[in-house]
């Protein structure tokens, strides 16, 4: 009682106060600041119902003996959420900013943490400070004073807080922050000043061209380093900071230009510390490890590189690590990095001559959705212009079986889609009459009909162009599958139906004419009158499809 009473008297003399003279303010701010300091509860709400703020904010204004001691009373009044919007009204916040350019170290600690509290989660205020100009000053104050702890830790405390401005991020590109937060971070002195330094450089990662200022002031190289530091422990602050920076070196790797600096020809320190990720026992690491080399994996060049330097039996233990009850994540990136490096021609051949499509298919097994989806696509691209790849897959039972049960992936349609295409792409990819036999047997024709009639043009023209070499290699084999699976009457709909794309219409056209060559196929032709079909596509406004349509009118003339 007696606390709140002398609370009143002092906030009673400091409201009637016209001089703010400093000998008559000093004592009353002197109880404010005290019972603030010993978190005495409603003290703040008081200050601000009394009605006098806009006085301390004058007192801030005039640059007086009291103006640091004011500061510090703000800055713990602050402390509570409900007081902060008042304090705006009051002008304190633009009373404060100027007050950033005053040398005195001590001062600038008050008034950053004043600032930072007062405009906690204000995206507006946030906004206003920035138009202010205090970005190019917080870090002109690090630069200054890099070893006054608290008060870096301010300024980093208020980069976090304004980073996702964009303004900030546009400011911060002219001011150097790169090198700043590189220095801080090998000289962070414990977790919690690590944790906010990676917050700051997660945040601000975002930017390209901050990304790139970051690569060049050697953050990733500071990343690293910190990481290799770290590993080994336990601690789980230690573990979380590998995460949080492991996560980040992936992010810097996004920008073309950064990525390729860290790089550095398959010598740079960042990419060698990534392929030693790949073998350590931390999971998180592991993960970071995979994606990283895909996103390095994003130019010819580098791929055939990390080939030379041995990445892809490196990946293959990896992946082997998790078949059996193993990280999706991991195993999700491991096969987006083997996806990518099987992108060059001269890579396929090599990775078909390593055995890679041997190992991966240890991962046919999984139950897991995204890794069914990866491992499919990384097949598809093994075999994309391989001849041998797409016989020696295609005559093979076991992964056609496992391929069958993923076209009919009801609760996945990614992997539906990927296993349509695998298919497809074997046959195109092989020309085998060997496959098309395995396939048919594995009852594969039914799925690439549907896949011809799916709402993506590309995959309507994979699976058109695959059915039309089936049945230019091998009709008879062919003929019956596909009369029982209704090939021509799905034709003639698709021909029919005037949103069904040209391109589309014009591989329909060109299968029509391989089928033609069967006559149990060329009776179903004529059952269907497709002659009507055709005749009116002859008139159709692509020049192109109005050709082929009497191009097979004429082959159904010759072969009638």
């Amino acid at each position: 009682m007696a606390d709140m009473e002398s609370l009143g008297e002092a906030l009673k003399a400091i409201s009637v106060s016209t001089e703010l003279v400093e000998e008559e303010l000093k004592p009353h701010l002197d109880v404010l600041l005290n019972l603030l300091l010993e978190k005495k509860k409603g003290t703040a709400e008081k200050i601000v119902s009394s009605g006098v703020l806009p006085i301390l904010a004058q007192v801030l204004r005039k640059k007086s003996p009291l103006t640091s001691q004011v500061t510090l009373l703000v800055a713990e009044m602050a402390r509570e959420a409900a007081v902060r919007e008042r304090c705006i009204e009051a002008g304190l916040v633009t009373a404060l900013v100027p007050l950033l350019n005053n040398p005195d170290q001590d001062q600038l600690l008050h008034t950053g943490r004043a600032i930072g509290r007062i405009c906690f989660e204000n995206a507006v205020q946030q906004t206003q400070l920035v138009e202010n100009g205090v970005i190019p000053r917080l870090v002109a104050i690090m630069q200054q004073y890099p070893e006054n702890d608290p008060l870096v830790n301010v300024c980093l405390l208020a980069l976090c807080n304004l980073a996702d401005v964009d303004a900030a991020r546009e400011a911060l590109v002219e001011v150097g922050v790169a090198e700043v937060l590189t220095y801080q971070l090998k000289r962070a002195p414990d977790a919690e000043r690590r944790h906010l330094i990676l917050e700051v450089l997660g945040s601000l990662g975002e930017s390209d061209a901050l990304k790139l200022q970051f690569v060049e002031a050697g953050v990733p190289e500071a990343l690293s380093e910190m990481i290799r530091t770290l590993q080994g422990g336990s601690d789980t602050h230690d573990l979380c900071s590998i995460k949080v920076a492991s996560n980040l070196i992936v992010t810097l790797l996004l920008g073309d230009e950064s990525m390729q600096k860290c790089f550095g020809e398959g010598t740079g320190m960042v990419y060698q510390d990534v392929l030693s990720w790949l073998q350590s026992a931390n999971t998180e690491l592991q993960l970071s490890g995979a994606l990283a080399i895909a996103n390095f994996a994003r130019n010819d060049g580098n791929c055939v590189k990390m080939l030379d330097l041995g990445v892809v039996p490196r990946i293959l233990d990896l992946l082997e690590q998790h078949v059996a009850e193993g990280d999706v994540s991991v195993q999700h990136a491991g096969l987006s990095a083997l996806r990518n490096l099987a992108i060059p021609a001269s890579n396929k051949v090599r990775m078909l001559e390593d055995g890679v499509t041997e190992r991966i298919r240890t991962l046919l097994r999984s139950d897991m959705p995204p890794v069914q989806f990866k491992l499919l696509g990384t097949l598809r691209m093994m075999v994309d212009g391989q001849e041998e790849a797409a016989s020696v897959l295609g005559k093979d039972e076991v992964l056609l079986a496992r391929v069958m049960e993923w076209c009919e992936a009801k609760d996945h349609a990614g992997v539906r889609g990927e296993a349509n295409r695998l298919l497809a792409a074997l046959i195109r990819h092989s020309r085998n009459p060997e496959v098309i036999h395995t396939v048919i047997k594995a009852d594969g024709v039914q799925h690439l009909i549907s896949m011809a009639t799916s709402e993506h043009v590309i995959m309507q023209n994979e699976a058109l162009v695959a059915l039309a070499i089936a049945s230019a290699i091998d009709i008879e084999a062919v003929q019956e599958p596909f009369r029982d699976a209704d090939l021509l009457p799905t034709l003639q709909k698709m021909l029919d139906d005037p949103v069904v794309a040209v391109e589309v219409k014009f591989s329909a056209l060109g299968l029509i004419c391989s089928l033609a060559n069967s006559s149990m196929l060329r009776e179903q032709i004529t059952s269907l009158n497709l002659r009507d079909t055709l005749s009116k596509l002859s008139a159709h406004t692509s020049t192109k499809l109005a050709k082929q349509a009497d191009t097979v009118m004429a082959v159904l003339s010759e072969t009638a």
